[in-house]
C-alpha cells in the first residue's frame, strides 16, 4: 500500500512537471511567434520599397535581430515579451508604398516616415494599431482621402499628414479623438468642416485649405 501511494505521488509529480515544462515551452514559442510576426511585417514593408538611396535598411534581414534594425525600437510588453514599439523611417529618401502587413505591429506606439516618397493610400489594416499615439507621414506622396479609421485610434495624440496629395473632406471620426493634441493636414487638397469637441489637452491645429471650424461641447 505504501509503495502504491509512493508510485502515485511520483506519477502526479512527473505529470505536474511535464505540464510546467510544456507551459514554459508554449510561452517561449508564443513570444517568438510575436516578435517574428513583427519581423515579417517589417520585411513586407522593406519589400514594398522600390528605392532606398542610402541603403538605410541594409540590416533589415533575418541575420540581424529585428530590434537592432535601423529605425526600429523594441520594448518589453505583456509577460515581458519584446515587441516593436516605434518605427522611424524619416528623412531616408525612401520610395514605395505602405503595405497592409504593417497593421500587424500590434504594440506600435510611434510611427514616423516623414520626408520620403511613399505613395498610394494608407491601408485600412493600419486601423489595427490600437496603441498608436504618434503618426507622421508628412512630406510624402500619399493620395486618396484622409482615412476614416484614424478616428478609431483612441490613444492618438499627434497626427501629421501635411505635404501630401490627399483630397476630399476630413472624416468626422477624427474630430472625436479625445487624446488629440496636435494635427497638421496642411498642403493637401482638403476641404470641409472640422468640429472641435471638448479636447482636454488640445494644443495646435495646422490647416491651409478651405475649412470651416466649429466648436461643440
Amino acid at each position: 500500500m505504501a509503495r502504491t501511494r509512493l508510485l502515485l505521488s511520483l506519477i502526479n509529480f512527473l505529470a505536474l512537471l511535464l505540464l510546467l515544462v510544456a507551459g514554459q515551452c508554449y510561452s517561449m514559442a508564443a513570444a517568438e511567434t510575436n516578435i517574428l510576426t513583427d519581423q515579417s511585417s517589417l520585411l513586407s514593408l522593406k519589400s514594398s520599397i522600390t528605392h532606398d538611396p542610402e541603403n538605410s535598411l541594409a540590416n533589415w534581414s533575418n541575420s540581424t535581430f529585428v530590434c537592432n534594425w535601423t529605425g526600429v525600437t523594441c520594448a518589453h510588453v505583456r509577460h515581458n515579451y519584446l515587441r516593436v514599439e516605434a518605427l522611424n523611417l524619416s528623412h531616408m529618401g525612401l520610395i514605395g508604398n505602405i503595405p497592409p502587413h504593417l497593421g500587424n505591429l500590434s504594440f506600435l506606439v510611434n510611427l514616423s516616415a516623414r520626408n520620403n516618397s511613399f505613395h498610394g493610400i494608407l491601408p485600412n489594416e493600419l486601423s489595427r494599431l490600437s496603441q498608436l499615439m504618434y503618426i507622421n507621414f508628412g512630406s510624402n506622396d500619399l493620395t486618396g482621402k484622409v482615412p476614416s479609421w484614424i478616428g478609431s485610434l483612441s490613444k492618438l495624440s499627434k497626427l501629421f499628414l501635411y505635404s501630401n496629395r490627399l483630397s476630399g473632406s476630413i472624416p468626422a471620426s477624427i474630430c472625436k479623438l479625445i487624446s488629440l493634441e496636435m494635427i497638421n493636414l496642411s498642403e493637401n487638397q482638403l476641404s470641409g468642416k472640422f468640429t472641435i469637441y471638448t479636447y482636454p489637452s488640445f494644443v495646435l491645429l495646422y490647416f491651409s485649405f478651405t475649412l470651416y471650424i466649429s466648436v461643440a461641447a
